[in-house]
């Protein structure tokens, strides 16, 4: 495993972490079982990966649950653990499909106490609003997280999905830690705000890395999941035009892979990890038959040519502006 040092933070991360969002059985089709998924995690943990992130959202807490069952038998002090508050569940106001945003300070506060039951432990190490809240002044919600921080129930600050403008304001109240912006060859959105953070000694913790399992070359036909699964929708691979496109790419990733006898997802994860502005990479891991395969690719690295080629590849197929 290879690891980055986080600046603000001043703590050394796995460059590969385990997401929990494909334990959302509300949003995810075709999920593990609960034993499965924490056997999963605690394979990732064995195999060098020091941070595994969840959210209080994913499943109405039971993604939390999960980790709080796999790390009981871990010692904390050398596991990293981030979770997110911000975006309540409600199931039945279906003006908000399903769920809405709040970020007052007594929210925060409330939430926070929910993850810390659900994880079973006294701290968290990174916390993140999951969601910007325009209805919450940002000021209002550091408020929330620095009393949270001074109490030692959290120890780092995280935004995901913020801008820069949003991270600029948050900074004038505390300190911002770390983002989370999705990042991912088919998702570049947020790679000006990602440059801006690294430039600031924010470190950026990116999700979608294999794009919904796109990119892991496991899907060379459009999957036939359940209508709601939320990869049709978040992810931009899965339909077309796009999804011609991304096998118009794996042409080029299978011959990388060949090149290195690897899986085609270690070349995803690579291409992500090797990027300066990526500290670490969120891959969601539901099955112990996976986590070799992913932990694997740190193994080896892409070539600065092969960086280059993939860039190329996108920016001729347009992927890289989606």
């Amino acid at each position: 495993m290879r690891y980055k040092h986080f600046k603000n933070a001043n703590v050394d991360v796995s460059e590969l972490a385990v997401g929990t969002w494909g334990l959302d059985s509300n949003r995810w089709s075709n999920g593990s079982s609960r034993e499965e998924a924490i056997a999963a995690i605690r394979s990732m943990v064995d195999h060098g990966v020091n941070l595994i992130d969840t959210a209080a959202n994913y499943g109405n807490g039971a993604a939390e649950q999960i980790v709080g069952e796999a790390i009981k038998t871990m010692d904390r002090s050398k596991i990293l653990i981030s979770t997110k508050f911000g975006v309540p569940n409600d199931f039945y106001k279906r003006e908000t499909r399903g769920v809405y945003r709040d970020a007052k300070f007594g929210s925060v506060l409330r939430e926070l106490a929910s993850s810390l039951r659900n994880l079973q432990t006294d701290y968290v190490d990174f916390y993140f609003l999951h969601w910007p809240d325009p209805s919450t002044p940002i000021a209002e919600t550091m408020c929330a997280l620095n009393f949270a921080k001074e109490q030692g129930a959290i120890r780092y600050i995280g935004l995901s999905n913020a801008d820069i403008p949003l991270i600029e304001e948050a900074m004038k109240y505390g300190k911002v830690d770390v983002v989370q912006p999705p990042f991912s060859m088919l998702d570049q959105r947020y790679k000006e705000m990602m440059e801006w953070c690294t430039a600031h000694g924010i470190d950026t913790m990116t999700y979608g890395s294999i794009g919904g399992g796109i990119l892991s070359g496991r899907y060379r036909e459009i999957p036939n999941w359940e209508p709601n699964d939320v990869r049709y929708t978040f992810y931009k691979g899965f339909s077309e035009p796009t999804f011609s496109k991304v096998m118009e790419l794996m042409k080029t990733l299978d011959e990388i892979a060949e090149a290195h006898n690897a899986p085609v997802s270690q070349v995803a994860i690579n291409w992500t990890c090797q990027k300066d502005y990526v500290s670490t990479s969120l891959v969601g891991v539901t099955s112990t038959r996976h986590v070799k395969e992913n932990t694997d690719t740190f193994n080896w690295m892409l070539t600065n040519e092969e960086m280059a080629r993939i860039d190329s590849e996108l920016e001729r197929l347009g992927l890289d502006k989606l």
